[in-house]
C-alpha cells in the first residue's frame, strides 16, 4: 500500500466515464470535478490531459454531448477513510 498519494490523486469529489460509441474502439475521457468546484474534462489517451474546463457541471456535460459521448452507469465518489460509495 502507498503511504503518499499525489495532490492530483486527492482533490477531487467524483468523476465520471463518458464514451463516444460511434467510433470502433469507443473513446473514453472522464468528468471529473475538482475540489476546487471546477469541472474538468480529462483523456486518458493523452495522459489525462485536460482538455475542458468549466465552472459548472452542466457546461461540461453539455461539451461531451454535443461530441455525441454517453455517461456510463455510476459516479466514482472521492475515498474517505474506509468508505467507498458510487452513485447512479
Amino acid at each position: 500500500m502507498r503511504q503518499q498519494t499525489s495532490q492530483q490523486e486527492t482533490e477531487w469529489e467524483f468523476a465520471e466515464i463518458w464514451v463516444d460509441t460511434l467510433i470502433s474502439p469507443p473513446y473514453i475521457l472522464m468528468l471529473v470535478k475538482e475540489q476546487s468546484g471546477k469541472f474538468c474534462i480529462h483523456n486518458p489517451a493523452q495522459n489525462y490531459k485536460i482538455i475542458f474546463t468549466s465552472d459548472n457541471y452542466e457546461a461540461a456535460k453539455m461539451w461531451l454531448l454535443e461530441d455525441e459521448y454517453e455517461r456510463l452507469n455510476n459516479r466514482i465518489l472521492q475515498e474517505f477513510g474506509d468508505e467507498k460509495s458510487r452513485l447512479g
